[in-house]
């Protein structure tokens, strides 16, 4: 199993946001300099927020970005899919008549790697934003 940059950056970035709350927005290149994390890449990162709702966009000379809804309500799951992250260990399709080699029957361990995935998505489902920024 193996979360990209994307996705871990994505959390990252919500959680540096859910940590400076009390000052307002927050511009992507302080984050980008707080986290190490390439402007340019958070400058898309965010696009896929924004539409998601998770954050929104402050204009002026304080502007910047603001988390949409409190931290309590925001789930890790919603950020990693926000930015079209897909964390399974499997490479077949649910629901696909193709097993996992491509032939008409699953692989001998797919329930094991499927249960895995169930555990992974429920773990990202009970985590907050807010539980992360507890935490530190």
């Amino acid at each position: 199993m193996k979360l990209t940059t994307k996705g871990r950056y994505a959390v990252m970035a919500m959680a540096d946001l859910a940590s400076n709350i009390n000052i307002g927005a927050t511009s992507l290149s302080e984050i980008s300099l707080r986290q190490n994390i390439s402007l340019a890449y958070l400058e898309q990162i965010f696009i896929k927020l924004k539409s998601k709702k998770l954050v929104k966009s402050i204009r002026g000379a304080n502007g910047g970005y603001i988390l949409e809804r409190p931290a309590s309500e925001i789930k890790l799951s919603h950020i990693i899919f926000a930015v079209d992250e897909e964390v399974r260990m499997l490479k077949c399709k649910k629901h696909s008549k193709k097993g996992c080699n491509n032939k008409s029957t699953k692989c001998i361990t797919h329930n094991l790697w499927d249960e895995l995935d169930k555990h992974i998505h429920g773990f990202f489902e009970k985590v907050k934003l807010q539980d992360l920024v507890k935490q530190n």
